[in-house]
């Protein structure tokens, strides 16, 4: 396969997600010989330092996006950044575009038709369209949205991260089942190992303390740590325990609050975000995951790969496909905190093997990822 020029278009690089994803994504294409541009809405991020020198970083700049620096108007800022996305295209002229989210996606092929450059573009989708759609809100524009994602057929190839979300997709937008490639999320990478034995200063893990029980990700509504916190306090009023939760959102006042008016604020840390959570994980007893919604939590092929403990919501998508539907840990209703609480309990009293896990986690490797990602770009460059 010759050395392509492949350009990623993300929000930002933040320790969340789909940049953490992508980050080991661009670093194996530049290893494997492939010239990578990123571009970026919002400049920055944690990721950024780990990215390979080689790696061209192109932030857009859009005067219309400038205008809207508050938060949460991330779909609003990246769709006002597609005549800067088709600038870039004309200036640069890679060999293929990769968007790398789902609410880029629709923005990335209005800069490509805008751009007049026919450059391939291939949609990475990681957003289960009818679980984002389940909530209450605004019907109307649902349904503009939804007729939007139609759009997706316009693409030369679409990767969903998982079986759910690719039969998602191809309901709710006619794009046929055929067309879509599912590729698991790299997150089994070759210095997990490494990253596993770092060491870790922390007091709750010292000989003798109580069983610790961890969350990790972006502090917001979809994660619900709202109902990990009840469901903690059940455990806690029935033994000793501790819960930590690993990263920094805007519900952190919220879940701080939360915390102690269930008077359990003295047993839960949320210490901010980890960079590298993998030494918390292989020293957890339990590793949960509350969301309402995922594409596909590679926290929880961490999780196995530390060999901990796994209790997961059996939200849309991935949880249920990773934990091979109960086999590898516990799955449990969305929302319900009496038996997410029933469930972390009974992982703390059942025997586990750590190795099984461990060959589970495998299953996800860098490796697979990386040649069915390239595979599908050099496909898209072809038949362009």
């Amino acid at each position: 396969m010759y050395g392509m020029h492949i350009a990623i278009f993300i929000y930002n690089m933040s320790g969340y997600g789909a940049p953490r994803r992508m980050l080991t994504l661009i670093n194996e294409f530049v290893n494997r010989g492939h010239r990578l541009d990123l571009v970026f809405v919002k400049k920055g991020g944690p990721l950024v330092a780990e990215l390979s020198a080689s790696v061209r970083c192109f932030p857009l700049k859009s005067r219309w996006a400038s205008l809207f620096p508050l938060r949460g108007l991330r779909k609003l800022k990246i769709f006002l950044s597609r005549n800067a996305l088709a600038n870039y295209l004309r200036r640069e002229r890679p060999d293929v575009l990769l968007s790398a989210a789902s609410h880029a996606s629709l923005t990335a092929l209005a800069a490509r038709r805008s751009s007049g450059t026919g450059t391939p573009l291939v949609l990475r989708l990681s957003t289960h369209l009818t679980a984002s759609h389940a909530g209450a809100g605004n019907v109307y524009l649902k349904m503009r949205y939804r007729r939007a994602c139609r759009r997706y057929a316009e693409a030369d190839a679409v990767i969903a991260v998982s079986r759910d979300i690719a039969e998602d997709i191809a309901s709710n937008t006619g794009l046929a089942r055929e067309r879509i490639t599912t590729i698991y999320n790299p997150a089994f990478t070759g210095d997990l190992i490494d990253k596993l034995s770092a060491p870790l200063d922390h007091p709750w893990f010292e000989k003798g303390s109580p069983p610790v029980i961890l969350g990790v990700g972006r502090l917001a509504a979809r994660k619900d740590f709202s109902t990990l916190l009840k469901a903690f306090a059940a455990v806690r009023g029935r033994r000793p325990a501790r819960l930590a939760i690993l990263g920094e959102g805007g519900r952190r006042k919220a879940l701080t609050a939360l915390a102690q008016s269930l008077n359990i604020a003295a047993d839960v840390d949320m210490p901010g975000f980890v960079d590298n959570p993998l030494p918390w994980m292989s020293r957890a007893s339990v590793f949960v995951l509350s969301s309402t919604a995922e594409g596909l939590p590679g926290v929880l092929v961490e999780a196995m790969a530390a060999g901990c403990r796994i209790v997961s919501t059996d939200c849309p998508s991935g949880p249920a496909e990773i934990l091979a539907n109960g086999k590898y840990g516990r799955l449990v209703p969305v929302g319900d905190s009496g038996a997410l609480a029933r469930a972390i309990e009974a992982s703390l009293d059942a025997p586990h093997d750590p190795q099984t896990l461990r060959m589970r986690a495998a299953e996800f490797s860098v490796d697979k990822a990386v040649d069915d990602y390239l595979a599908v770009l050099s496909r898209a460059i072809k038949e362009s």
